[in-house]
């Protein structure tokens, strides 16, 4: 008895020194209702274990270890205080206190992580665990009881009134645990019965969490044996829609055993009760080589990223081959990215060439630099599927495809050869409005009403496709595109056509470089002044992607110009017409141009990076206007040397004067800003 003293008076310090009496206070206020009578009253603590530990050893120990007794000892505090300061008149008994403990964090100890790839689960302690891991599948808001009132049936009992059979809702109860028509009377032993206008319910829903490790096996960059298992956790009340699928957590819980009787057996399902969800800190600086890198070229706006692509994947291809698919792949992997702002920035790209096996390994090889690399395989589901929940609620599960799986990444399409025209106009629509739409039949899922719920698509697609042998002058619009309509390929902001204009020495180079590879594997083929690693590159994509850029106004009204002029003599001499969409795609190059030249600030410079892709990208579509610019226009020359670099930065210097000029000829108003000189 004087160790429970004891930790109760080490409760009410705690409380009194982290202002949780004070919360309790204002907290009490809203029950104060005369019109509000009910037969719990929930309250949540915000409990710190470190500070736990400061105050009392003992008490923090409980905390960590045993939640249940520590929750009893916070709840007999809670109600001591409500009487003893006369906080809530309609408290009668300790069991009307409904008390939530949310610990801040836990000891960053192995023991106190839930690790899925141990097994068996649940033979320790139900103590607080903490995990990391991606939504793949939640279930709508239902209902549930938080704490129901009983009485007595015998009126001679005294518990035939007032408050002695109180049941609340423990972590992995049941709704029959907590409300059922068998319970007995604890003086009398007759039967009870509840008093439903004293009912208190509250929000619950189900989330599939699935362990981080698991991205590995989605990026498919190499076949592994390991399967993962997800875990179901339940957010209840305030926690409800606080996680969103597709997207990375910290979570933190107890343990519980769910049972559910079913037909001639007992199924018992290991869940997690959830009282804190909170975003995954990413912090990562870039290598010493690429700081390097940045000082040295710091005299052109140009060089940095020309540079990076240039060396960009040689396990895959040699260097010099196909620079501008490697500075748009860089380009979708910086930009691409999901806030918790639940803002999306995203850069699709479709790649288009005579031999994909190259840029099939490059992709792929791209892929698992991503924050979330997810490739899509065209048996699985692309956006969104439903099933019935099995741990007895019989309410819809959503379940995430391969697209709300790459939430904040990428997601590289397979091949769509195998979908039908109806399942390739609704690929279409989806990635026009950017939102995947689940429609859930209200009698097939227990509800009463139907109800269509709408989710943000928030990730970067890739796709490439084979166009066979086609002149270098026909645009896509005239050419035999495959499987894929071009009025799907059009909705890919950018397209890059990878075609060598010297075939046979590509080939040719591409066979030595493989041929090096395996002859002398782990040796660097190419020695060069600037060498950086896979592990560089990502640690390089990961810090631009934190950039917060904003746009110069120089950069604002170029990127303005271009469209105005291009939209003006497209819709004259060819009848296309520029879409909004083509200045977002304008813009999001420029940004990413300037997130990997790692600035903050977009310059005139990005805005000539995203013309010069994006011209190339509309004439592949449609065909060249009055800005004549080479295919090659982004890499002009060889890179090999310093020579090159500087040859390179003087015909980006020609090209942005002809990108001045075409604005000034055709842009509405351009006289305004642009000089003729």
């Amino acid at each position: 008895m004087a160790d429970i003293l004891s930790l109760k008076e080490s409760a009410v310090v705690y409380l009194d020194r982290s202002g949780g009496l004070e919360k309790l206070t204002e907290d009490c206020k809203q029950f104060n209702d005369p019109q509000h009578a009910e037969a719990v009253y929930r309250f949540c603590v915000t409990v710190n274990p470190s500070d736990v530990i400061e105050v009392d050893p003992v008490l923090g120990d409980c905390v960590l270890h045993e939640p249940l007794r520590a929750t009893a000892l916070f709840q007999s505090v809670f109600f001591l205080a409500i009487k003893t300061l006369s906080l809530i008149e309609k408290i009668h008994t300790q069991s009307q206190v409904n008390v939530i403990l949310n610990l801040t964090h836990l000891p960053p100890f192995p023991e106190y992580t839930l690790d899925l790839g141990c097994f068996p689960r649940g033979r320790g302690p139900m103590r607080p665990i903490s995990m990391e891991g991606l939504v793949i599948a939640v279930t709508r808001v239902t209902k549930y009881t938080q704490g129901a009132r009983f009485l007595c049936i015998n009126d001679d009992c005294p518990c035939s009134t007032g408050f002695h059979h109180i049941r609340v809702h423990a972590p992995g109860a049941t709704e029959s645990a907590t409300v059922r028509n068998d319970f007995s009377c604890m003086i009398c032993n007759s039967q009870l019965k509840e008093d439903v206008k004293f009912r208190v319910l509250g929000d619950k829903q189900l989330v599939e969490l699935i362990h981080v490790k698991a991205l590995e096996v989605l990026n498919a960059r190499q076949q592994s044996s390991l399967r993962y298992q997800s875990v179901t956790l339940f957010l209840r009340d305030e926690l409800c829609n606080s996680m969103t699928i597709g997207r990375l957590y910290r979570v933190l819980g107890i343990p519980a055993h769910v049972k559910q009787y079913l037909v001639c057996r007992l199924a018992c399902h290991y869940c997690i009760e959830i009282s804190t969800v909170s975003l995954p800190t990413d912090l990562c600086n870039i290598s010493v080589g690429f700081q390097e890198l940045l000082r040295a070229t710091a005299s052109s706006p140009w060089r940095f990223s020309a540079i990076a692509a240039h060396g960009f994947g040689l396990d895959i291809a040699p260097p010099g081959s196909y620079d501008t698919l490697k500075l748009g792949l860089l380009l979708s992997l910086v930009q691409t990215r999901a806030d918790a702002e639940e803002a999306c920035h995203n850069l699709d790209l479709l790649v288009v060439a005579t031999d994909t096996l190259v840029f099939d390994r490059l992709m792929t090889y791209s892929l698992g630099l991503a924050r979330r690399g997810v490739r899509h395989q065209a048996s699985g589901e692309m956006f969104a599927s439903l099933s019935r929940d099995e741990h007895g609620t019989g309410t819809a599960n959503i379940h995430a495809g391969s697209a709300l799986l790459a939430t904040g990444g990428i997601c590289m399409l397979g091949d769509l050869g195998y979908y039908k025209k109806d399942k390739l106009d609704s690929i279409q629509s989806v990635l026009e409005s950017r939102t995947v739409s689940v429609f859930i039949l209200g009698k097939k899922y227990g509800e009463d009403a139907d109800q269509q719920l709408s989710f943000p698509l928030q990730c970067s697609f890739w796709k490439f496709e084979n166009i066979g042998q086609s002149s270098d002058s026909q645009p896509l619009c005239e050419q035999e595109m495959g499987p894929v309509p071009l009025q799907l390929a059009d909705t890919f902001g950018l397209v890059i056509q990878c075609k060598d204009m010297l075939r046979e020495q590509a080939l040719l180079a591409q066979t030595v470089h493989t041929l090096q590879q395996s002859v002398q594997p782990g040796k660097p083929l190419y020695p060069s002044r600037w060498e950086f690693s896979s592990q560089d590159y990502q640690e390089l994509v990961t810090h631009a992607q934190t950039l917060k850029v904003e746009l110069s106004p120089g950069a604002e009204k170029m990127i303005h110009g271009y469209y105005m002029a291009s939209r003006r003599v497209r819709t004259l001499s060819q009848g296309v017409k520029m879409s909004v969409a083509s200045i977002k795609l304008l813009i999001s190059l420029a940004e990413a141009h300037c997130k990997l030249c790692l600035r903050t600030r977009v310059l005139e410079e990005d805005a000539v990076i995203a013309v010069l892709l994006c011209e190339n990208s509309v004439t592949l579509k449609h065909g060249a206007s009055a800005l004549m610019i080479p295919p090659d226009a982004v890499f002009p020359c060889d890179l090999g040397d310093e020579d090159g670099l500087h040859k390179r930065d003087k015909k980006l210097d020609k090209l942005h004067q002809n990108i001045l000029r075409f604005i000034y000829a055709y842009a509405p108003g351009a006289d305004t800003y642009i000089t003729e000189e």
